[in-house]
């Protein structure tokens, strides 16, 4: 064991788990990393490319190596930071990216494939032979791609979404964000202070002497204050991801990710923050230093040797080495030594080391010893060469502060000479202030100070006074930059440590020219890995630096983009999964159309009745054949609510329309409904739907369900932006109506039950008339007498909360005329017969003129879209919709197959056009199908053939008539 007198840990409760295998014991403030180290296990991963052994390099979300796989079967979840990872009795953990054993890699074999696989192999190497591709190498790098691996099955756990608000955001838990959040909160401003870790202090919890008083009782005061103020929320265990537009931050809650048992809790919360001004206080990443042989496990950041050891109580080894550019080091060694951590040497780069009371040598690590674990490292300094027998190696290179989410909005770094660092520049997200070290403020009471100053100007900014307050003594004393970017060597010094990109594939990429950032980024997979280059990036930009002979100024930096650290997609998706994958509309006859055994589909965002089968029915197509065939003979009744409907109201409602519409709608008669087209702004057919005129002012508009809410939005956007000296208002009412269609030869007599005292005889109304009324003894109504099905037909609309009930009542009244509810299904098979086009031919690929709808395109006035629809090669387009039949009517037409010319080779040359839709024809028994044809208004009776590789197969098809039932429409008129 390697557990330590002190930190932070509850040692009266022992927690169990396991990794790979074994069982280990912890306590509650462990993270697994620290209680593995406690057990003297410093091997937990192995890196990407080429598996070599790594161990815990950092403390926190900026962790490259120790990732690992949690939990079992569906709750398996790949590549989480052991030093993130909140222990609980329990846990099960597996190390991942390998093949065998963690210490007996069989992939290990990559290491010595290294001269192959250097920068670039993948862009050298995969080019050839072409045929290698598909057999060889996509298999192969298939397999290797990825780190962890998934369950494959179904997420069984809950996540949820949330929006919050407030006047101050403060992304980190550390010194300068708790002074910020208690400097705001107590000016009585609305703050949010959001922290990824489980405890608030960030640094302060891994510092000995960093306050004038003990730490924790310093934070433990605050945390009392903080529970008392209402206009304060503190969120653990939260992760700020990503900034966006207009003071938007993207947050992940880790709900019960530490809980064994997280009953009925969520996992996960995906929190949308919207705040006025944003305190950056996200602390800063220190930077390791490549030299030969810097990748063993037992080599780690000197920060996080001194967070193991004072919070957590742990070290990786009894006899500890550092070596350090800056005074950081020392104050490890300092804090180890006081734990009873043997320091081997100090090993300092600068030619001014002070002089300590333990061996200080003025040098570098040029070198390591240790295949699983480090067992020494070879020093040069001024005393010559030497190999230093130790167990682990604390790294001290400086600081970068933390300022990716500042730099969220393609703001570009500012490099900073006399820190050595980046800072935040110019073009970042609006109202985001760092603070703290990530603003270059390196000390605690800079730190400290620094985001109380902060929070007082973000709020000034808003018309919140603040006061600065009493704040403890700290700490002062920030460590000064002398870089040392890597130690020139002839072994390989590793930068990123999970992609195992060294300083030679840095200098390789600069040899191949890719000397851009960005090039170098792509060409050497630097920093792409679940560390977004937080370790690697700086590093690798100065070693570029010098290869090209610019200052870090010049070189340039990579674009941050969020996620900050990574996200898992269940909780982008807010577990909106199965049934809950995106919100379900109900029609008003749903239940109704439940408890008659009808079988359910997705129709855009609604769940509307497929079809309705009865007892003796075996098949969909029994069912619906039935129904077809009962509303063509007698009387169906289908809900068409889904249908979007859009009241269009006032003086210039009708020139409103006709800007819309390709046809003319301002000419209708009051009382009349007309077919509308709606075209884009390039001149393809968007929607159509019908336009129902019922007085001067006011007209009804529908829509298809898919473009709905779309065609609304573009109406409205069209009225305040486009025509806004219009006269004209709109409301979207397709749930205030239930709309039912009551089609088939036995229609009228049976609307004629229902309607209150009015005439429906073709003389009063005729086909495409409109009018408001009264059904069913006063219910308020409107009634269009409008076909979709060919056949006669109405469809009459009543308040949404009667339409379950007048579903029941026609069904009722109706049947001694045969009335028979209908679905989805024969409705789309009654519109093919009748070849009405819809959201198949709809596809945004389609022109009015292919439609046959041309003519509707009025010339005599202006329309969105009217003049591109012109275009000579939109006009000249002589692929038209037509019919088709199978020459054998025991052969299928399948939407989606490819139509030639008998005889010709079938490719995308010879090429001549698709089917869009098809389905069975109960009246001509046969399957038949609509599609676009090149010529064919000029092919009727023709023979083509369909072709659908994807079944093999090929069918002969003769060219008709896309009405297939009642061409001249007489039914309909009748």
């Amino acid at each position: 064991m390697s557990r330590l007198t002190g930190g932070l840990i509850d040692r009266s409760h022992s927690l169990s788990f396991r990794f790979d295998g074994k069982t280990f014991d912890g306590h509650p403030g462990d993270t697994l990393a620290s209680a593995l180290l406690a057990h003297d296990v410093r091997l937990m991963g192995r890196s990407f490319k080429y598996h070599r052994p790594r161990g815990v390099l950092s403390a926190g979300s900026e962790e490259p190596n120790a990732l690992v796989q949690l939990g079992r079967g569906a709750r398996q979840e790949p590549n989480t930071r052991a030093t993130v990872a909140e222990l609980f009795d329990g846990l099960q953990a597996t190390s991942q990216n390998r093949v065998g054993s963690l210490s007996f890699d069989l992939m290990a074999v990559n290491d010595l494939l290294a001269p192959v696989f250097a920068a670039g192999f993948y862009y050298k190497t995969f080019m050839w032979p072409r045929a290698f591709w598909e057999r060889l190498y996509e298999p192969l790098i298939r397999h290797a791609a990825g780190l962890g691996r998934l369950s494959r099955q179904p997420d069984p756990d809950a996540y949820d979404t949330g929006f919050l608000h407030a006047d101050l955001l403060i992304i980190g838990g550390g010194p300068a964000g708790l002074a910020a959040a208690l400097t705001a909160a107590r000016a009585g401003a609305e703050v949010i202070l959001a922290d990824e870790d489980f405890r608030l202090g960030g640094r302060l919890l891994a510092e000995r002497d960093a306050l004038d008083r003990p730490a924790t009782d310093w934070i433990a005061a605050l945390e009392a204050e903080f529970a008392t103020l209402p206009n304060l929320r503190v969120m653990r265990r939260t992760t700020v991801w990503g900034a966006f537009d207009h003071g938007v931050h993207g947050a992940v809650e880790r709900v019960s990710d530490h809980l064994p048992d997280p009953g009925d809790r969520v996992r996960q919360t995906l929190w949308r923050i919207t705040a006025k001004r944003t305190i950056l206080a996200s602390g800063a990443t220190e930077r390791h230093i490549p030299f030969a042989d810097n990748d063993r496990p037992g080599m780690m950041l000197s920060g996080a040797l001194r967070a193991y050891a004072n919070r957590w109580a742990v070290t990786p080894a009894k006899r500890v080495a550092i070596f350090t550019t800056n005074e950081d080091g020392h104050r490890t060694a300092r804090d180890l030594a006081a734990k009873g951590v043997e320091i081997a040497a100090v090993i300092d780069a600068r030619p001014d080391a002070p002089q300590t009371d333990y061996r200080t040598i003025r040098g570098h690590v040029t070198g390591s010893r240790g295949r699983l674990g480090l067992r020494a490292v070879q020093v040069t300094g001024d005393g010559g060469q030497d190999w230093i027998d130790c167990g682990a190696l604390g790294i001290a290179g400086g600081w970068n502060p933390n300022i990716q989410i500042a730099a969220h909005h393609r703001g570009r770094p500012v490099w900073d000479a006399g820190l050595q660092a980046y800072l935040a520049g110019p073009g970042g997200p609006v109202g985001l202030t760092p603070v703290g070290a990530a603003a270059g403020q390196g000390s605690t009471a800079q730190a400290l100070a620094s985001g109380a100053q902060g929070a007082v100007a973000a709020l000034a900014d808003l018309g919140i006074a603040a006061h600065l307050p009493d704040l403890p003594g700290a700490e002062d004393q920030a460590p000064r930059a002398h870089p040392l970017w890597h130690v020139p060597g002839k072994g390989r010094a590793w930068v990123d440590f999970q992609n195992d990109v060294t300083v030679k594939d840095i200098a390789l990429a600069h040899q191949e020219n890719m000397r851009p950032v960005e090039h170098l980024k792509r060409w050497t997979t630097l920093g792409m890995a679940t560390d977004q280059g937080k370790t690697a990036n700086v590093t690798a930009i100065a070693v570029m630096a010098e290869l090209t002979g610019q200052p870090m100024a010049a070189t340039g930096t990579t674009v941050f983009r969020p996620p900050y650290t990574p996200v898992a997609l269940s909780v982008l998706g807010g577990g909106d999964t199965g049934a809950h994958f995106r919100p379900r509309r109900l029609t008003p006859t749903h239940h109704w159309a439940v408890a008659q055994g009808a079988v359910m589909t997705e129709a855009g965002p609604w769940m509307r009745a497929q079809y309705f089968p009865r007892p003796g029915e075996t098949t969909w197509r029994q069912t619906v054949d039935r129904e077809v065939r009962a509303t063509r003979a007698g009387v169906g009744i289908c809900d068409v609510t889904t249908l979007g409907k859009i009241d269009v109201q006032g003086a210039d409602a009708g020139a409103f329309l006709d800007r819309v519409y390709a046809n003319a709608m301002a000419s209708l008669k009051v009382g009349m409904v007309r077919y509308g087209l709606m075209l884009r702004e390039d001149g393809f057919v968007w929607d159509d739907g019908t336009c129902a005129r019922l007085s001067e002012t006011h007209y009804v508009v529908t829509t298809t369900t898919a473009n709905a809410g779309a065609i609304y939005r573009h109406m409205e956007f069209c009225r305040q932006g486009l025509w806004p000296d219009l006269d004209v208002q709109l409301i979207s009412t397709t749930d205030a109506w239930a709309q039912l269609a009551v089609a088939g030869a036995r229609a009228r007599d049976l609307m004629a039950r229902i309607v209150d005292g009015f005439d429906l005889s073709n003389a009063a109304f005729p086909f495409m008339a409109c009018a408001p009324l009264t059904v069913c003894g006063g219910l308020r109504a409107r009634l269009f007498r409008i076909s979709f099905s060919g056949e006669l037909a109405y469809e009459v609309a009543v308040p949404a909360r009667y339409g379950a009930a007048l579903m029941d009542g026609l069904l009722a009244l109706g049947a001694d005329l045969g009335a028979t509810p209908y679905g989805t299904e024969a409705l789309g098979v009654m519109r093919i017969e009748k070849g009405h086009a819809a959201g198949n031919e709809l596809n945004g690929q389609t022109t009015a003129q292919m439609l046959g709808l041309s003519r509707m395109v009025s010339s005599k006035k202006d329309s969105i879209g009217a003049v591109m629809s012109r275009r000579a090669g939109m006009v000249a387009d002589r692929r038209v919709l037509v019919g088709l039949q199978p020459v054998d009517p025991a052969d299928p037409v399948v939407a989606g197959s490819h139509l030639f010319t008998q005889g010709a080779v079938q490719d995308t040359d010879s090429d001549q056009g698709w089917i869009t839709s098809a389905c069975h024809s109960p009246h001509l028994g046969m399957a038949i199908g609509l599609g676009f044809l090149d010529d064919g208004a000029a092919r009727m009776g023709a023979v083509i053939t369909a072709a659908n590789p994807l079944q093999g197969q090929s069918v002969a098809l003769r060219v008709v008539s896309p009405h297939f039932i009642d061409p001249d429409g007489g039914r309909v008129r009748d």
